[in-house]
This record gives C-alpha cells, sequence and structure tokens, in this order.
C-alpha cells in the first residue's frame, strides 16, 4: 500500500514538473527572435516576446491544415483570468490565467528592467538580463524554467547584434554583414542543424526565401520556426 502510494507521489511530481515547458522558438523572416512559445499541460501554447511580455496564446494549427501557416494560432477557447484593477500597478488588468497556467508579474517595486514583466508562468520562473549588462541585451529574458538564454551583444557584427545566441547549449549562427546582402543576418545555422537561403544572385522572386532546411525543425526538443 505504501509503495503504491509513493508511487503515485512520484508520478504526480512528474507531471506537475513537466507541465509547462519551451516548446518554440519562433524567427520572422528566418532572422528575428518574435517570441518563445511555452506549451501547457492542456497543449496550449503561450508566446512571450524576449522583453518577458505576454503577446498571443492559443493552440497549435496542424501541418495537413488547408492553408497551413507555420506559427499560427488557432483560438484558444478555455477560460481566460485578468488580475483586477485594485492591484499592484504594474500587472493591474494584465492576463492571470489561462487555462490551468497561472501567471505572476514583477511589481512597480522592483527595478525597471523588471517591473511588470512575466515573473512565473506556471511552474516556470523567469528572470531578465539587469541594467548591468550590454545594451543590446538588457532587459531580456536571461532565464526561463530550466534554460537559459543568450544574446550576441551590442560589440559584434551589426548584422546580429542583439539577437539570440542560444537556447542553453544549442548555439545559433547567422550570417554576418560581409556575406551576400539577400541572406544578411538570416540564420546559418541552429546547433549543428544548417539553413541555406536564396541569394541576391538568384531570381528575385526567390531571394531571401529558404533553399535547403526546413521552416519548421525540432532541436533538442524544442521548435525552432522560421517564417
Amino acid at each position: 500500500m505504501k509503495k503504491g502510494i509513493l508511487i503515485l507521489l512520484y508520478l504526480s511530481l512528474v507531471v506537475t514538473g513537466h507541465s509547462q515547458q519551451l516548446g518554440q522558438v519562433v524567427l520572422s523572416r528566418g532572422s528575428v527572435l518574435s517570441s518563445f512559445g511555452f506549451v501547457t499541460d492542456q497543449q496550449v501554447i503561450i508566446r512571450v516576446s524576449e522583453s518577458g511580455n505576454l503577446i498571443e496564446w492559443g493552440t497549435e494549427l496542424e501541418s495537413y491544415r488547408y492553408n497551413y501557416q507555420p506559427g499560427k494560432l488557432l483560438p484558444y477557447m478555455g477560460r481566460v483570468d485578468y488580475y483586477g484593477q485594485d492591484g499592484d500597478s504594474a500587472f493591474r488588468g494584465k492576463v492571470k490565467s489561462i487555462g490551468t497556467c497561472f501567471f505572476t508579474y514583477y511589481p512597480a517595486s522592483e527595478v525597471t528592467d523588471k517591473a511588470g514583466k512575466i515573473k512565473s508562468l506556471g511552474k516556470l520562473q523567469f528572470d531578465y538580463f539587469n541594467q548591468y549588462d550590454n545594451v543590446a541585451y538588457k532587459g531580456k529574458l536571461k532565464v526561463a524554467g530550466n534554460y537559459f538564454l543568450g544574446f550576441y551583444s551590442s560589440f559584434d557584427n551589426e548584422a546580429f547584434k542583439g539577437k539570440l545566441k542560444s537556447v542553453d547549449s544549442c548555439p545559433i549562427i547567422y550570417f554576418s554583414s560581409f556575406e551576400d546582402k539577400g541572406i544578411i543576418g538570416k540564420v546559418k545555422s541552429i546547433c549543428s542543424v544548417n539553413f541555406d537561403w536564396y541569394t541576391s544572385r538568384d531570381r528575385r522572386e526567390l531571394q531571401g526565401s529558404l533553399k535547403s532546411g526546413r521552416f519548421q525543425q525540432v532541436i533538442n526538443g524544442v521548435t525552432y520556426i522560421l517564417f
């Protein structure tokens, strides 16, 4: 009997620990970080900006659907609650919960680099680069749950300074300003996965579009979406 209870308790902790996770990294035009997507236990995708602000939420649009668009979300039809107008000014009127996923925010008394930004999303704790960090990434997400995020500094090449540099141990490399003008700033590789783009020497209608590699690529359990 005791053994059965211990097993149930362990399974409960495992489920709780995995109830939210980083599931997506969305890069618009294959270059600029658009959002981080976190997946809840109800399979709701919650998208957060690099600065820790809630952007959108919904359920994933399956790739077999007509007129499929990578990264597009279907509206979430479940319950969404908001903080009232009598709370802390930093999160007054902001989303309090989406389904079973609850949000907290850094209060107005926090430093300006954190005040009003998401502090926790379900079980995931968020932290940010502060005012003493490099100007290219101060105020941006530094930690999202178990993931550590890195950004290129203001001393890096003009084509990618301030852009997402790594998700934990997975490096993200971009084409520099010394490359063909049609691919400057676009993703060159994510971990060991390479991307090839049409250059300014190709047909006009192809220039800047993906030549090889997939618009959606699962790498180390995270789906990277280039749209």
